[in-house]
Formats: structure tokens, sequence, C-alpha cells
């Protein structure tokens, strides 16, 4: 049986806040709760949802960027969550991150052979001068850019040059495993497509594992093996990605899908409106809590919390339906 590179256990994040009169009242704000889920090496799982929902704070908290309210992460059987700080300075080579905003993450000072060579030198994988310099062109020409990018500033460079940069630096370590937080959303329609493309050949080449947080479903559909569906800190769908685009099993995932635009008549259907505002994170409704907002809620969503339950069709989804009632 293959072991994941990858998994997270029972995850939770929260955050303490204050609120009432002079803030005397204490709180919990949920960023992620409970949350499960592997990757598999090689494998693309997408993280999808709403603004708000946990993604990014899920990707940092794997990182340990954030430190966990309570839960594990294993990368590749070494248990993150309980390391020190030492420990988890020499396992970062393994998994590193590409951020949405290549222009905030690069830094304006440093030339591009600097930027990419860094973790090479952090890691204590860096040779001589001549030994760096072959490794950051050769990382150079895998993501597409010209020996001479090495000398340049990254304002020199577009948006989405600047990204390839990004991913160049994330490459340097060898790592088994890299976080996109909505590594394409900053980027216009072509540079996001060439991105895209540029990640999927580099995980076939190298064999890597991307946990690939983002919003654009067209875009999930063209990159992931497998997607996860998060609301308000949960994962409420959870499947292969073309069982979960052609029959979703949880009301938000299906609410979701009405939204993007979709070139084929078969898999078109009117836009589900879903009604009032996301609840929020702070006192999350009892029960379910995609009910407020639920066309199909009845009296259990209320009193019960759905578990995530496998589906005849492969994914699992946290709903008490055990079928959405068909769309007219």
């Amino acid at each position: 049986m293959t072991t994941p590179i990858l998994d997270v256990h029972q995850l939770r994040t929260w955050y303490p806040v204050r609120r009432g009169l002079l803030g005397r009242g204490a709180a919990w704000l949920r960023a992620v709760d409970d949350v499960t889920f592997t990757v598999m090496r090689g494998e693309t799982l997408a993280i999808v949802g709403e603004s708000g929902c946990g993604k990014s704070t899920l990707g940092r908290t794997i990182l340990r960027f954030v430190e966990p309210t309570e839960g594990n992460v294993w990368l590749d059987g070494h248990r993150i969550t309980e390391m020190s700080r030492v420990e988890l300075r020499r396992l970062r080579r393994h998994m590193q991150v590409v951020f949405q905003d290549p222009a905030s993450s690069l830094s304006p000072r440093m030339r591009v052979r600097d930027i990419i060579a860094e973790p090479l030198v952090n890691f204590g994988l860096a040779g001589d001068r001549a030994a760096v310099d072959a490794r950051v062109a050769d990382l150079l020409c895998q993501v597409g850019l010209p020996r001479s990018a090495a000398e340049r500033y990254p304002h020199e460079f577009s948006g989405g040059q600047r990204q390839r940069i990004a991913i160049a630096r994330a490459l340097a370590p060898e790592p088994d495993l890299i976080i996109c937080d909505e590594a394409v959303s900053a980027l216009d329609t072509s540079s996001k497509a060439q991105i895209v493309n540029l990640l999927s050949d580099l995980q076939q080449r190298l064999g890597l594992a991307l946990l690939f947080i983002s919003h654009d479903l067209a875009v999930v559909e063209h990159i992931a093996d497998r997607v996860a569906v998060m609301y308000l800190g949960k994962i409420v769908e959870i499947g292969e990605r073309a069982a979960l685009f052609e029959q979703p099993a949880h009301p938000y995932t299906r609410a979701l899908l009405s939204a993007v635009l979709d070139p084929s008549p078969a898999r078109r259907h009117a836009r589900i409106m879903l009604r009032g505002e996301v609840p929020s994170p702070i006192d999350p409704p009892s029960g379910c809590r995609f009910r407020t907002r639920c066309p199909y809620a009845f009296d259990r969503c209320a009193a019960e919390e759905p578990e995530l339950r496998e589906r005849p069709n492969g994914q699992s989804a946290a709903c008490h339906l055990d079928a959405l009632p068909a769309l007219s």
C-alpha cells in the first residue's frame, strides 16, 4: 500500500478573539476546524472554496507558518506538528510554497540568481559559485526563462515571469511537496494558463506532489487529480476531480460549480443563488454549517452535524442527503 507524502489528521487552527463591551467576552475564530485528508506522491489535491473559508490558513498551518490548535500533520512519515524549530528547519527543504503575489514574495533588492540560490545556501546544498550558477541556470531553464535572467531584478519581469522565478526558487531544494497558495489568481488569463501548464509539466517530470489552493474552479479542473471543497473551516466534499465536477454530492459544491462558465451544453446548469450571508466562523450554525444557505436543509441539518462519508461514486460528502435532488 502506498504511503501518502502528506497526511493531515483532524487539524484545527482556532484564533482567540475578544467581543462584547470593552472586549471582555472570549470567543474562538474557527479558521480550520477538524480537517483530515491525504496527498499521495505525484498527486495534485486542490483545496477550493469561497474567500474566508480557511484555505490559506490550512496551507500555512501545514507549513507551520501558523501553529495548529489541535491535530497532526505528517510529511513522508515525519510528524511536523511535534517537531522542534531546528528539526522543522531541516525538513522544510522537502516542502516548499509558491505564494499568490510574486511581487511581494520576491525581494526587490536581490538579483534573480541570489533569490533562486538562497534555498541552496540555507539548506546546505550549495557548492562553489560555479556549481550554484549551473544549478540556477538549470532551474531557470526548467521554468522557461533564459540564463540571462539570473543577473536581473524582479521588477524587470512581468507578473507571469516573476511567478516562474518563484517556482524556480521553490524547486531549488528538490522538494517532495509544493503548496501553491492562490499561485495564479493574480495573473492575467494568458499567464495563468502558462503557469498552470508549467506546474503540470514539472509535476509529471519531477514526481512532485502539489497542494493547489484556489478559488478558480476552471483552473482546478485543469490541474487537479482530486478536489477538496471547504466551507467555514471544514471540508464538505472531497473526491476525484471528474466525479466531483460531473456529479457533486454536496449542495455547496453544486452551487460553486453552477457559477463556472462551461462551454459544454451538457454540463451547463442554471446559476444557483445561495440565500443569506456566509455565517461568522466565530459563531457557526449548529449542525451542518451550510444549512442556513442550503436549499435542501431539513430539521436534522440543524440538530446533527453530518459526517464526511463516502458515496457510491467514490467521493465523500458531509451531507445528510444520500443524493442531491435532480436539477430542473
